[in-house]
Order: C-alpha cells, then structure tokens, then sequence
C-alpha cells in the first residue's frame, strides 16, 4: 500500500485483512519490513499497517531535514488514507517517539498505546549528541556502523541463540539510505515532546528493556508517569529493540488491544 503526500510516497506493509487496524513505526534507520514477525503473529487478529518512515524503506523522501511532528503527520497520513482509525498503535525506538507524538496530537486515531524504548526527549545535549550521530551515519560505511548497532539493539544471549533473526534487522539496516538515517538523527536531536506527554488519552502501555542504554529505563518511567493510567514494564535481560527480542510480549499485547473500550 503507497500513500501520496506532498512530501512523496509513504509505503505501508499491510497485513490481516480483519479486526482493528494495528499501526506499527519502527526504530531509526530500519523499515517497517522490520515488524514481519510481529505483523505476522497479528495478521489473524487485525488489519496491520507497518508503514516505512519517509525516506526509509521503500517511502519515497525529497531530501529536507524533517521532525518527529513531521513523521506523526505521515502516521496520521496513513491512518486517514487507510480510513483505519482509530487504530491500536505500537511504536519502537524512534518509532514510540512518532506514536506519543501522534497519540497526544491526534488523538482520535489512537485507540490504544504501546511505547517500547522510546523517550519524548533525549536530554540537554541532545542536538550535539545527535548531530554527532548523524555525521556518523553519514560519512561511516553502513557496514562499519554494525558492531556499534547490535550492541545496542539486542542483548548477548539473543545475539548468540538467535543469528538468523539478527542478520535479517542487520540487512534492513544494511538497505537504510544514509542520509536518511542522518536526517532522523537530527530529527530525534530535536526531539521535545515533553510538554505533550501530559495530552496522550489513550490506554498505554510502555516497555523498556532493562539493559536498554540507548533508551535508558528512565526515560520509560517519565512517560509512563506522565500519561494517566498507564502501566509500565522494564523487561529483564532485554536491550533496545524488545519487542523483536521477546516474542513472548506478543501475546499480552493482543490482551491489551483487546480490553476494555
């Protein structure tokens, strides 16, 4: 499925053809063909919507700088163009950033939550930290950047017992136009959503791995005090990228969709 914008082609991976929509935003500098194994698990529960953010994927990007407002705005897109809210939406990494981001700005296509390893602001150094990191995803061959992303991506038991499901985020990644990667990291160095975390009226759950550095548990827990009502859970011998390392998080995730209205 494509969606026009004016700022190009966004490509949704759409699953299921039945039951709530599910919308899945996907970590920095990966695509919504990161979400497979979980769209799959769902397709028998839901309509799924992996979108691949601008510029990442097969969604089209003409080249400017953009913000996490801007990946909300191509969420939303999708959503209205889909005629699919309000949807459950899961958000990992940058991706729980873009779907806070939606939920407290639009929220009557949010019907319920789930931020993993996401924050709604990344500190007082964020700019530089991020810029830094976007000269880096720029300039190093995307190849050389891989030790530094497993290791936060996936704790050293997963990477040992699970190669094949770790060569498969690795290529996605692989596949990532650097530019965009760059663009992202200035987007989530700018990022200051905290003001906003306050507005978020659906039910939500957050996630956060324990051993998670890049998100650290902390940032989980100001969302979670934040917003009314929701529940948080720090995951044990878990990094950034927990709900592709736990498949056993699936099906309470389908138990939160399916709660009460």
């Amino acid at each position: 499925m494509n969606v026009e914008t004016p700022q190009g082609t966004l490509h949704v991976h759409r699953t299921g053809t039945s039951g709530r929509p599910l919308l899945l935003l996907h970590p920095l500098a990966l695509s919504g063909a990161v979400w497979d194994p979980v769209a799959r698990f769902f397709s028998d529960k839901a309509q799924v919507l992996a979108l691949d953010a601008r510029g990442h994927g097969e969604s089209t990007w003409d080249g400017a700088d953009f913000t996490v407002d801007d990946m909300a705005a191509d969420a939303a897109a999708v959503l209205e163009a889909a005629d699919a809210g309000p949807a459950d939406v899961v958000g990992l990494s940058m991706g729980a950033s873009t779907a806070l981001t939606l939920a407290a700005t639009r929220p009557e296509l949010v019907h319920r939550l789930v931020l993993a390893d996401g924050t709604a602001y990344y500190g007082d150094d964020a700019v530089p930290v991020w810029a830094e990191r976007a000269e880096r995803a720029t300039t190093v061959a995307r190849d050389k950047q891989l030790e530094f992303q497993r290791d936060r991506w996936f704790a050293a038991p997963f990477l040992a017992e699970h190669p094949d499901e770790v060569e498969r985020v690795c290529e996605i990644f692989l596949k990532t136009d650097s530019a965009a990667h760059g663009a992202a990291c200035r987007a989530l160095g700018g990022l200051d959503a905290r003001a906003r975390v306050g507005d978020v009226a659906a039910p939500t759950l957050v996630l956060v791995g324990e051993e998670d550095y890049a998100t650290p548990p902390e940032m989980s827990e100001a969302l979670a005090a934040g917003i009314a009502g929701a529940e948080l859970r720090v995951l044990e011998k878990t990094r950034h990228l927990s709900l592709l390392e736990r498949p056993d998080l699936w099906p309470s995730l389908a138990a939160f969709f399916g709660g009460p209205q």
